[in-house]
């Protein structure tokens, strides 16, 4: 379905917890089995945002990825999300993800720089020293550009161009800049993906221009994502208004009208867990679990827009 290496669907996937917040490595075993066996997902990510990667430790997010790479490895692509402060730390965490299976890391910005910013030669020097030291492919993840850890063109740019850098999560969530930049990095380096992040704007960024999606939606709603997808870089608007139709109130009960965030993704999880498509709702500390009449409401709009709940 998609030919071109890290193109398609990748899942954002969700990390199901015990009561006692340890991990449950059985449901997870599960939910990446069935995740990785709709045709047109390609890749599934771990230790994303979606997957709570701020409340776990790092051996923790080595043991996530090892138990995805055990799973599904002979299936598709495995990702892991790295999340440091410094290029050593991320360079630990890319090689104890390499250690354990991993084909690629999604590799985050340093947080600090979304309050101090940081200069051109400082994000460059990042992937370069994650690249030089891990040799391992990245996923570049593009953060809204109202952030100061947000990639400018130029620094894309010069991002394509290490041997290493395989695709941008592109989560800009500029509209007026989303073809532009398409245009000039497909110019620049064509064989790396410029892959969808944007779940509230996701068709538009289809047709607009990208190579596939990387979206915590995917992780909920697998065949939907894929068939939304397909259509879309098909260039078959009916079928992909279709698809939009069948996701459009999901995405409200999720997202709320808003961007991606711990909350939205407390919904999805519990959205899930309803449909009887992940074990537990149960989120890891600090984020406290939804009120009872919260998940009652999402239990109602999801009847309300007829789909089957059954927890």
């Amino acid at each position: 379905m998609f030919s071109e290496p890290w193109t398609g669907v990748l899942p954002a996937t969700l990390c199901p917890f015990n009561q006692d917040d340890s991990i449950d490595e059985a449901g997870l075993r599960a939910y990446y089995q069935y995740l990785a066996s709709v045709p047109g997902v390609t890749g599934l990510v771990c230790n994303g945002h979606t997957g709570e990667v701020m409340s776990l430790r790092n051996r923790e997010r080595s043991r996530v990825t090892e138990i995805m790479a055990e799973e599904v490895g002979n299936k598709v692509k495995v990702v892991t999300g790295v999340c440091a402060e410094g290029s050593d730390e991320a360079i630990d965490q890319a090689l104890a993800a390499k250690a354990v299976g991993a084909d690629a890391i999604l590799l985050m910005p340093p947080h600090h720089w979304i309050r101090f910013g940081r200069t051109f030669e400082t994000a460059v020097g990042f992937f370069q020293d994650v690249a030089e030291d891990a040799d391992i492919d990245i996923i570049v993840h593009q953060y809204p550009a109202w952030t100061k850890a947000s990639y400018s063109l130029k620094e894309m740019l010069e991002l394509v161009k290490l041997d290493r850098v395989v695709s941008i999560k592109m989560g800009t969530r500029d509209m007026s800049r989303w073809a532009y930049d398409y245009l000039k990095l497909k110019a620049a380096a064509p064989e790396v993906s410029i892959i969808s992040c944007q779940d509230e704007y996701l068709l538009a960024t289809l047709l607009d221009g990208a190579d596939g999606a990387l979206v915590g939606f995917a992780g909920f709603v697998p065949e939907l994502i894929v068939e939304l997808v397909t259509a879309a870089l098909k260039g078959d608007l009916k079928a992909a208004n279709a698809a939009q139709a069948k996701v459009r109130p999901l995405s409200q009960i999720v997202y709320r009208f808003g961007e991606p965030s711990s909350d939205a993704h407390q919904r999805m999880k519990c959205a899930m867990t309803l449909m009887g498509k992940f074990p537990s709702m149960h989120m890891r500390r600090p984020i406290r679990q939804l009120a009872d009449h919260e998940v009652s409401r999402i239990r109602s709009e999801l009847l309300e827009a007829g789909f089957e709940v059954v927890a």
